[in-house]
């Protein structure tokens, strides 16, 4: 408890971890709405944008969270020469 409470380990990896899967759903959702949603129904266009959609918005947010971990991940190796 008190490497947390002096921010000697970091818990917000583990709370990027759970933004990322919450981020992965939402790109998810949003690709089916894209895909089956509006008053036109079905199209192949509006298919195809929902398929980009959620490879995009997955992608995205993979990138998003792994940049967000390198910083962390740079803190801790610091820390480790820091402490030698």
């Amino acid at each position: 408890m008190k490497d947390v409470l002096f921010f000697e380990k970091m818990i917000t990896p583990k709370i990027i971890t759970f933004v990322y899967w919450l981020l992965l759903l939402g790109a998810v959702v949003a690709a089916l709405g894209t895909m089956f949603g509006g008053y036109q129904g079905f199209t192949p266009g509006k298919f195809l944008l929902g398929i980009v959609c959620a490879v995009s918005g997955a992608v995205g947010a993979r990138i998003w969270c792994e940049l967000l971990i390198v910083l962390f991940k740079m803190n801790e190796a610091l820390q480790e020469i820091k402490k030698k």
